[in-house]
């Protein structure tokens, strides 16, 4: 008995020491709290929220949440909200996944020690290859907004277009997306062509193109 016990530590001590251990567990309870424990949200532009609490496990040297957990917190609360409103439901249906291509945040307040707080979630729309989302950290002890999260969801294997039609069983126009939002998305573009410049992409793909004969 006392073996099994040393063994189960040992187990357990290895699974958080070499893995992203409450990471590996949060993401799919919130995920099987949202399937089964929640109500389905039908409208995709619904505005979600998911509760938290900063722990001690969260906080830097200077005492208040770290810059990465709000990061954390925003990919948890995200899995939810697109869970709730279907969207990843019918992103399985197709076949095709989304992953996380882009992100930026604004941190305007700490938040401290056992200070309760909100993730409000939000799909802000979507274009021929994405989804846009936006996440609130809004303070419980005042409703402060303390942080603001933007995020692009990249869909493989079909389109954006593709999914919301799945969900609603017909065509519907995306809403147009916020000033700032369009600026970060130009801002993105700007950046990815640079990028593949410097690294060559473009020229490789030119000397892939047939050439009249």
């Amino acid at each position: 008995m006392v073996g099994l016990l040393v063994a189960l530590l040992a187990l357990a001590l290895a699974y958080f020491a070499l893995l992203d251990g409450w990471y590996l567990v949060r993401v799919p309870c919130a995920v099987l709290r949202a399937r089964l424990l929640q109500p389905r949200v039908r409208d995709l532009l619904a505005e979600q929220r998911y509760a938290g609490r900063v722990m001690p496990s969260d906080l830097d040297l200077l005492l208040h949440m770290n810059n990465a957990r709000y990061l954390r917190e925003a990919d948890v609360a995200r899995a939810a909200h697109l869970t709730r409103c279907g969207v990843l439901g019918a992103l399985r249906a197709l076949g095709a996944r989304a992953v996380l291509a882009a992100s930026c945040a604004r941190y305007r307040r700490s938040l401290r020690l056992l200070e309760p707080f909100e993730v409000r979630t939000r799909l802000l729309g979507w274009d021929d290859r994405a989804f846009y989302l936006e996440a609130r950290f809004i303070s419980l002890r005042d409703g402060f907004l303390c942080a603001l999260l933007r995020s692009r969801q990249h869909v493989l294997g079909t389109s954006p277009e593709r999914v919301v039609q799945h969900l609603c069983k017909r065509r519907v126009e995306p809403p147009e997306l916020p000033k700032d939002l369009q600026h970060w998305i130009a801002y993105n573009e700007t950046s990815s062509q640079l990028l593949r410049a410097e690294s060559g992409l473009d020229d490789a793909v030119k000397d892939q193109k047939p050439t009249a004969s």
